[in-house]
C-alpha cells in the first residue's frame, strides 16, 4: 500500500507515515555525532580511574588536571560522563552540628595504606570556619599526638576554646572514670590542655558521627587528595614516600582544601579562619617543652664556662710573690 493510501485510512499527514516507517527500517536520517570538549579526554579520565579502583576519584579532582591539560568545558559534562562510569554515591548520613568561631576543633586519626604499610594521618578541622589542617605520620604515639598539636595552634594562630575526640587512648584513659561525664585523662592530654588553655570534650561511646566536621574532612583527603596522589605515582611507576605525601599535602591544604567553597557553610573555609581568629585563645607566651621527640633529634648543647680548669704558670708565680711580702 502506497503512503498516500496509509495517510488517507489513518488520517495523518504523509511526513507521519514516512517517519514511522523509517523508524521500523532503521532508515531514519540521524545527524552524525561530533567529538565535544571532553572527548579528547574520555581515556585520560578511564585511565585515572582504573588506577584509583577500587576507591573513586571526584569530578573536582579530574576537572583539575584535566583543565591544565587544556580542556575548556563545563564541570557538568564532566559529571555526566563520570556518572556513567560509575553509580552517583549515597547521601552522606553525617549530622553535623553549628558552633560559634573560635569554640571547637574536632581531631581524629585516618588510616592509610602505603605499599603494604600502615601511615597515619593526624587531621584538625575547625567547627565554625571548617579550616583544616593535617600531617601524615607513621605512628600514634602520645608523643606524636602532642607534637602535632602544637603544629596545629601555631598553622591556625591560636586555640579554640575545646578539643573534640573520640575514645583513643592516648586522650581518655578510662571514661566516667568518677562517675558519668568525669573521665580519667591521658595525663599527657591534662597537662597539654592545661598549657594552651583548651578543654577536653569526647564524642560518645560508638557514635563518631558526632565529630562529622572532621569525619567529612577525613573522607575529602583520602579521595580527594590521597587517593588521586597515589594513582599518579602509580601510573609513573614510582614510589611514594612519607616525605613526598606530606610535602604535596601541605600545598593541597594551602592552595585547595582551605581556598575551596565548602558545601555547607558556601564560604572558604581560610576566609571563615580570619573570622575564627579573632575568637581563638592566644597562643601560650613562652615556648613549650620540648618534647622527647624533639630531643632524641638533637640533644641540646649544654653550654659550659670558658674559664680553664688549669691556670698558667705565671699565675701561681704572683701568687707566691704575695704571700712572701
Amino acid at each position: 500500500m502506497g503512503i498516500r493510501e496509509v495517510a488517507r485510512r489513518c488520517g495523518v499527514s504523509r511526513n507521519t507515515v514516512r517517519r514511522v516507517r523509517d523508524e521500523g527500517t532503521g532508515r531514519r536520517y540521524r545527524r552524525p555525532e561530533r567529538p565535544g570538549k571532553l572527548t579528547p579526554f574520555h581515556q585520560y579520565i578511564r585511565d585515572r580511574l582504573n588506577a584509583a579502583a577500587p576507591d573513586w576519584i571526584p569530578a573536582t579532582v579530574i576537572q583539575r588536571e584535566i583543565t591544565a591539560l587544556g580542556y575548556t568545558g563545563s564541570h557538568a559534562i564532566l559529571r555526566a560522563f563520570m556518572a556513567e562510569l560509575r553509580p552517583p554515591p549515597k547521601p552522606d548520613p553525617v549530622v553535623r552540628f553549628e558552633t560559634p568561631p573560635g569554640q571547637q576543633m574536632q581531631m581524629d586519626w585516618a588510616e592509610f595504606r602505603l605499599d603494604g604499610q600502615r601511615i597515619y594521618a593526624f587531621v584538625v578541622t575547625l567547627g565554625y570556619s571548617r579550616w583544616l589542617f593535617g600531617r601524615f605520620v607513621d605512628n600514634q604515639r602520645f608523643e606524636t599526638l602532642r607534637d602535632l598539636h602544637v603544629a596545629a595552634f601555631g598553622a591556625m594562630g591560636g586555640v579554640p576554646f575545646e578539643g573534640l575526640y573520640d575514645n583513643m587512648a592516648t586522650v581518655v584513659v578510662q571514661r566516667d572514670a568518677d562517675g558519668e561525664g568525669k573521665h580519667r585523662f591521658h595525663a599527657g592530654m591534662v597537662a597539654l590542655s592545661r598549657e594552651y588553655g583548651f578543654n577536653l570534650r569526647l564524642c560518645q561511646p560508638y557514635r563518631a558521627r558526632t565529630k562529622g566536621k572532621v569525619e567529612r574532612s577525613i573522607r575529602f583527603i583520602r579521595y580527594s587528595f590521597f587517593v588521586p596522589l597515589l594513582a599518579e605515582f602509580a601510573q609513573r611507576g614510582e614510589t611514594l614516600t612519607l616525605e613526598v605525601i606530606n610535602s604535596r599535602f601541605a600545598l593541597w591544604q594551602r592552595e585547595v582544601a582551605n581556598q575551596r567553597r565548602h558545601g555547607t557553610t558556601g564560604e572558604q573555609p581560610q576566609a571563615r579562619l580570619l573570622i575564627e581568629q579573632a575568637a581563638l585563645l592566644p597562643l601560650p607566651s613562652v615556648r613549650t617543652a620540648a618534647s622527647v621527640r624533639e630531643l632524641q633529634q638533637g640533644a641540646a648543647r649544654i653550654e659550659r664556662p670558658s674559664t680553664p680548669l688549669q691556670r698558667p704558670l705565671s699565675a701561681y708565680d704572683a701568687y707566691s710573690a704575695g704571700v712572701s711580702a
